[in-house]
């Protein structure tokens, strides 16, 4: 299965991995002392793969003087190198928050923008719960959208695990009051929220999720558990602010970066690791049930250098 895992990271990361090593490649293929502009194409690939101007410049300004000063000798050392900074940065954010839970139902919201792919993130996680033994309820709180509740129950239906859902036009809170009350009434595990795509700019539906978030609150102690920022990879270092305004409001503590395997821009990992100190959680990297991978530190770093 760990090998199976690795392999769809590895298929998903195929743009990013693709053209970051056809920059980088004649730096890690080089052998005998490390010349400048080796470090320089490093450089270069992580700005390309959007992990941001400021983490490329300081990485490369470590590796730089550590060739100064002796401690790296020669460029066959130099991938190893970039290997152990990069998982560096991403265990600083990968502790287990999110995952310990005080009251019962355990309660998962999915938070984010239109169009990042919140609706099939609800459903490929619920099946991820079930493959680990839990029993799932499935919460239809984007009330805005006649399709995303129709999405949701074609989902539900194939999975054989219950939904709740209101009226178009409901108030969301209720209907996570009414999946709380349901998970309970059934014995169920965990309930897993859908909430309507929504800028972070708009202040009033801002609100809106924050009174979600109150309810989740009063119901269970402990809710919600997890708050998930769904971010589209494809939008690169631009989801870094929409991370920030959730965050403030729906208290996010990890992030689903979807669409990866869209894209040649997934240093934008790096990117959250750095300037949100929030944990990727999960990535998808199709379009399939089975395409939402749980995120590893090592084999993301692996399959991005191809060490593996």
């Amino acid at each position: 299965m760990a090998r199976t895992m690795l392999e769809k990271l590895k298929k998903g990361l195929f743009m990013t991995h693709t053209e970051f090593l056809e920059k980088v490649g004649e730096t890690f293929r080089r052998s005998g002392p490390v010349a400048p502009e080796q470090l320089d194409g490093l450089e270069d690939a992580l700005i390309a793969a959007d992990t941001g101007v400021e983490l490329s410049l300081r990485l490369t300004d470590e590796l730089r003087e550590e060739v100064r000063s002796g401690r790296i000798s020669s460029a066959e050392e130099l991938r190893p190198a970039v290997r152990t900074r990069l998982l560096d940065l991403l265990r600083s954010t990968a502790e287990d928050a999110g995952e310990v839970t005080t009251g019962s139902p355990r309660i998962t919201m999915l938070v984010g923008v239109n169009g990042t792919g919140k609706t099939t993130t609800a459903a490929k996680l619920a099946k991820r719960r079930r493959e680990a033994g839990r029993s799932v309820l499935l919460a239809a709180a984007d009330t805005f959208r006649a399709a995303a509740v129709e999405q949701l129950r074609v989902w539900a239906d194939r999975l054989d695990v219950p939904l709740v859902h209101q009226a178009e036009g409901a108030d969301p809170a209720a209907v996570v009051f009414d999946a709380i009350a349901a998970a309970r009434a059934r014995g169920i595990d965990e309930v897993i929220v859908d909430t309507a795509g929504r800028l972070h700019t708009r202040t009033n539906l801002m609100k809106e999720l924050e009174k979600v978030r109150k309810v989740a609150e009063r119901e269970v102690e402990g809710a919600p558990h997890e708050v998930l920022l769904v971010l589209d990879a494809t939008t690169g270092s631009n989801g870094i602010e929409q991370a920030k305004r959730f965050g403030a409001t729906a208290g996010v503590n990890g992030v689903v970066l979807t669409k990866l395997d869209g894209t040649a821009k997934g240093g934008v990992i790096l990117a959250i690791a750095e300037g949100l100190g929030l944990p990727v959680r999960w990535v998808g990297v199709g379009e399939a049930a089975d395409d939402l991978l749980p995120f590893d530190a090592e084999e993301f770093v692996d399959a991005l250098l191809e060490l593996s």
